[in-house]
């Protein structure tokens, strides 16, 4: 696992209902229900397609 996240500076963000439920979903498809992973996998998707 790459943990190269653990040197970045901590956020909070706050989602709403159906914005969670999107995570949870995709937290139970590809992370094992880790909604942790799947935020930072949503977040990494972001953050590549605003370089584009």
């Amino acid at each position: 696992m790459d943990e190269t996240f653990l040197d970045m500076d901590t956020v909070t963000v706050e989602f709403d209902e159906e914005t969670l439920e999107a995570l949870d979903d995709v937290a139970f498809t590809d992370h094992r229900g880790n909604r942790d992973a799947a935020i930072r996998e949503c977040l990494d998707r972001w953050l590549k397609s605003r370089k584009e």
